[in-house]
């Protein structure tokens, strides 16, 4: 290689690699500052791609976990409501059986028909009785959501103990009470209790399921996304060295025109 004065190719090439080097040494830094191997797109273009769809799958999840434990409370609220509405029905069939007790006064029976009016009055509160402004016991929910990608769905089913309700409520006396109309109530009341416990145990299976799917999205997005905190250690360590080693390379580069100075000067 020639001698010159005005051309240093070496300290040129010193110079490439020490930039390359510190541009390295710079994303590593980035990356161990960060705890992210992608602080930016050209880090890894197609990786960020998919890493945020799957970190807006896991945002979707969460709030989908969030709508059915809402779902899974209106249900037991419901439930409650249906609990005291059994207990009521049953001391009105109680009552429908004292009532008809031959030996009561007709001061015994209006007793009973008193206390029958009371229970009357407050199923008639418990069928009005909400959750969040929403009536537990009206119009079933339609589309429940059950998964982040908004497939599966369930129907919450919310009707019919108006009309239980009603029917009872309808008779004016014991005496005109049919005692079937109770049993009646109280079968319905119980398939319905059935199905809320069905229902709550599958919003529960759902709940789980997205659990288990939210930890497998973060560690496939963790992978994509997350640095390797001791494998960028050790790139960290050799850039250093590599830096260093470049700076002396360049600066004993820089010292090779003096050469030609020195033949000049002989």
């Amino acid at each position: 290689m020639a001698l010159s004065v005005n051309t240093n190719t070496t300290a040129s090439s010193a110079a490439r690699t020490l930039n390359t080097t510190h541009a390295q040494l710079q994303q590593v830094l980035s990356r161990l500052s960060t705890g992210r191997r992608i602080n930016n797109p050209a880090d890894d273009a197609g990786g960020l791609g998919v890493s945020m769809k799957l970190s807006a799958a896991i945002r979707r999840n969460s709030a989908v976990q969030n709508n059915l434990n809402n779902a899974i409370s209106f249900l037991q609220t419901q439930d409650g409501a249906m609990q005291t509405i059994g207990s009521i029905l049953e001391r009105i069939s109680e009552l429908k059986m004292l009532h008809s007790d031959v030996t009561k006064s007709a001061s015994d029976k209006a007793n009973y028909n008193t206390e029958f009016s009371q229970l009357k009055l407050q199923l008639t509160n418990l069928r009005n009785e909400k959750f969040n402004s929403v009536t537990l016991f009206g119009r079933g929910f339609t589309g429940v959501v059950l998964t982040e990608d908004g497939v599966q769905t369930l129907t919450l089913v919310t009707a019919g103990m108006a009309t239980v309700i009603t029917r009872i409520g309808s008779a004016a006396t014991l005496g005109s009470l049919a005692l079937s109309t109770i049993t009646t109530a109280i079968q319905n009341l119980a398939t319905r209790r059935a199905t809320n416990g069905a229902q709550t145990n599958r919003l529960q299976y759902a709940v789980d399921m997205l659990t288990i799917n939210k930890v497998n999205l973060e560690a496939a997005n963790g992978r994509i996304l997350d640095a390797d905190i001791a494998a960028e250690s050790t790139q960290f360590a050799k850039m250093q060295i590599l830096s260093q080693a470049n700076s002396a390379m360049l600066l004993q580069a820089n010292t090779l025109p003096q050469a030609a100075l020195r033949l000049i000067g002989q």
